[in-house]
């Protein structure tokens, strides 16, 4: 009931009255999260883009050193619409990754980010106006003579940056916090001393010639930047105390799928160790690791160790094989083998968008777009071999071209009988907990009776007939689909005493029909009466 408003005199009271009803809305499904090696980029941070151009901005594009570009390339054109991006450098003594730098005497301008990306930056200074530099040292309140304005050039990309008015003096235009909040290519490297002077002006261009057309007008960076060596994987495990490696992933809001394509530059495959940790993490953040096939397993025969030859079976995870054959813009359009993940990522993030995430990510809709072929062509018989040991097939079929061809966890072998055999299965009730997760914090420090288990059976219905209207769920009638229990059966008083409501949440999930069964039979003709 809601509390009754002071009154003091005979009239009419009005008073607004919260709704009981709370919008449950249902998280992304499809987000997907790639880890690996980059051009450029910020390092050890989750970043999301919602486009291929916007990785070739951020990151830099394809690398013959990496297999990270490619495989978000691929997720993008095979349906992917949100992706999240960690680069990670190799932390090393002797060849570690390093930021182009150049010196603007008395600053140090460092690039952004490390990478041999910087060492086509270069940095020109100019002075202020002197029409309206008095105004401006007043405003600031820093001699006239102080001001001056940096510009920044990228002389491969062209992308260009102009920071009129700073200052070394302290202040609202003070250079290193102007750059620190403004610039997406430089940062001024180390303290600025107190007792610092602005740089001298840069040299004007020739006759003719603009600013960046004239190596003689703008300063170049005088130590180069560094790539480093390839990754290994201590820079994946990274600290999940520090949020590094796949921990920065900690930063981002939500990821339902992770993506480590293989990391090292000699091509070898991600560590057993990696992926057991990596699923462990999926776990814990309700997430889908999509595991690539090892480089050994060259027939079908070595794919028949199973899920367990590479790692520890997880219901968060999903084992594809074989590898695509796909064409290497930066090797003239050679075809090569990719591993496959970012491929299935993208599909699995299409069919949620057209299906629903209940409905498994496989069939002859579910095609490889910008595939060639297989590494290896695998008959009905030989899938026949592979998919009941939890090994998702992608298969060429007349007409339908390249398809996924599977749809099962790395528990889902037959002989292990669990009930999170089936990828459509686990995701789905994934998606629910994380949505009920995060749409019940009001509940916390509600007063634990009967009016918050009816407002919490209320709202967390209301979702599931939601999802039941959709198809999510197997039964004719919700009563058959779906149950919310929430009263002092489910929460006792000893419950209660110690601050605890119990709900519980029942679902029936659709599993995909794996193989359907035809009968045929002859109708043996009949005698006229």
């Amino acid at each position: 009931m809601p509390v009754a408003p002071p009154v003091s005199y005979p009239g009419v009271y009005i008073q607004e009255v919260p709704s009981d009803v709370r919008t449950i809305v249902p998280v992304d499904t499809a987000t997907t999260a790639f880890v690996g090696r980059a051009l450029r980029g910020p390092v050890n941070q989750a970043t999301v883009i919602n486009s291929w151009a916007d990785y070739e901005r951020i990151f830099g594009g394809l690398s013959l050193d990496s297999t990270l570009g490619y495989a978000v390339r691929s997720f993008f054109q095979n349906g992917g619409s949100k992706g999240v991006i960690v680069r990670l450098v190799h932390e090393s003594t002797t060849n570690a990754a390093a930021a182009a730098t150049t010196t603007v005497a008395p600053l140090t301008v460092a690039a952004v980010d490390p990478g041999s990306w910087g060492n086509s930056l270069a940095v020109r200074v100019d002075d202020v106006d002197p029409k309206v530099g008095p105004a401006l040292a007043k405003r600031y309140n820093v001699p006239v003579t102080e001001l001056f304005n940096l510009s920044v050039r990228d002389l491969v990309t062209n992308t260009a940056e102009y920071f009129p008015n700073v200052t070394v003096k302290d202040g609202p235009r003070r250079v290193d916090n102007v750059l620190a909040n403004e610039s997406h290519l430089i940062r001024i490297e180390g303290a600025i001393a107190a007792a610092a002077t602005r740089p001298a002006a840069s040299a004007a261009p020739a006759a003719g010639k603009n600013w960046w057309a004239d190596p003689a007008a703008y300063l170049p960076v005088t130590t180069q930047g560094s790539d480093g060596d390839a990754l290994a994987i201590t820079d994946l495990q990274g600290s999940q105390a520090n949020k590094t490696g796949i921990y920065a992933l900690d930063h981002t809001n939500i990821f339902n799928l992770l993506c480590i394509p293989p990391y090292a530059g000699d091509g070898s495959d991600v560590d057993r160790s990696m992926l057991d940790e990596a699923a462990a993490y999926c776990t814990r953040k309700r997430a889908l690791l999509l595991v690539d096939p090892p480089s050994t397993w060259t027939t079908k025969d070595k794919a028949t160790d199973g899920p367990d030859a590479v790692l520890t079976p997880s219901e968060n995870a999903a084992l594809y094989f074989p590898r695509v054959k796909m064409p290497n813009p930066l090797r003239d359009n050679q075809l090569e083998e990719f591993v496959p993940s970012g491929t299935v990522a993208g599909i699995i993030a299409r069919t949620d968008a057209s299906r629903g995430v209940w409905k498994a990510p496989a069939g002859i809709e579910a095609t490889l777009s910008g595939v060639n072929s297989l590494s290896i062509p695998l008959t009905d018989a030989e899938n026949g071999e592979l998919n009941p040991l939890g090994v998702n097939c992608l298969r060429t079929l007349p007409a339908a071209g390249h398809v996924v061809w599977g749809a099962r966890t790395t528990v889902g072998d037959d002989r292990l009988a669990s009930q999170w055999k089936y990828i459509p299965v686990r995701r789905t009730a994934l998606f629910i907990e994380e949505t009920l997760y995060r749409n019940t914090q009001w509940a916390v420090f509600e007063p634990n009776d009967e009016p918050l288990w009816a407002q919490l059976r209320l709202n967390l219905g209301v979702f599931m007939h939601d999802l039941f209207r959709q198809g999510a769920f197997q039964g004719s009638s919700p009563k058959d689909a779906y149950f919310v229990k929430c009263d002092a059966t489910t929460t006792t008083q000893s419950d209660t005493d110690r601050g605890i409501v119990n709900v519980i949440v029942g679902f029936a999930p659709l599993k995909p029909a794996e193989f359907v069964v035809i009968y045929i039979q002859q109708i043996a003709g009949q005698l006229a009466a």
